[in-house]
């Protein structure tokens, strides 16, 4: 018996020395894991499977969708910290008198914006999701690029380096506020106060 144990271990060792195999076809694992975003501590995370048995369509489909969403999270949590520290806009928000500063904060305060004014929101971001925000002239060098050869801040300047870097930043920002827009979400239903962001 001891025997028999011995030698399944040896021979399981020796196929830690043995050739790897070649000419197989590229899994989901193997075919995104170089991907931007697929960096360390976690490398290709995909818990759900969503890229399984999926090809380069997919994944840039959803590498828009996680792009924009990072981005839309982005506003929205600097959107809690400037409203909770008290900057609105002037004005009126409605033509019967109600003022942004009228407007609570956070959750809560998207349901006290008056329907016409919520009406407007609602168009402005259909605009800007059908017409604006989308690769309108086919020149994006990368999915979630929208400049359409209009607004370029330096872009063209920076060595191919600096560019995946910059979008590796944005990447990661944009899922860092995904999870602080939900914590800032679940805190304010919860109660009480945040350092930066103050009572809930």
């Amino acid at each position: 018996m001891m025997k028999t144990a011995i030698l399944a271990t040896l021979a399981a060792s020796a196929a830690a020395f043995a050739p790897a195999q070649t000419g197989k076809a590229a899994t989901a694992l193997n075919a995104f894991e170089n991907e931007l975003g697929a960096q360390p501590p976690l490398g290709f995370f995909d818990p759900l499977g969503l890229l399984d048995e999926a090809g380069q369509g997919r994944f840039d489909r959803l590498r828009y969708v996680e792009i924009k969403h990072g981005r839309i999270c982005q506003l929205a949590f600097l959107g809690q910290i400037v409203t909770r520290a008290g900057l609105r806009l002037p004005g009126n928000i409605a033509t019967d008198g109600t003022k942004f500063s009228d407007i609570g904060e956070g959750w809560t305060g998207s349901f006290q914006v008056p329907t016409d004014g919520a009406l407007q929101i609602l168009f402005f971001i259909g605009f800007l999701e059908l017409f604006v925000m989308k690769d309108v002239t086919g020149e994006n060098e990368f999915v979630g690029d929208f400049r359409n050869g209009f607004i370029d801040f330096g872009w063209d300047s920076f060595d191919e380096e600096t560019k995946l870097k910059k979008r590796a930043v944005e990447l990661n920002n944009g899922r860092a506020a995904m999870m602080g827009i939900l914590g800032l979400m679940v805190h304010e239903q919860l109660g009480g106060a945040l350092p930066v962001v103050g009572e809930m």
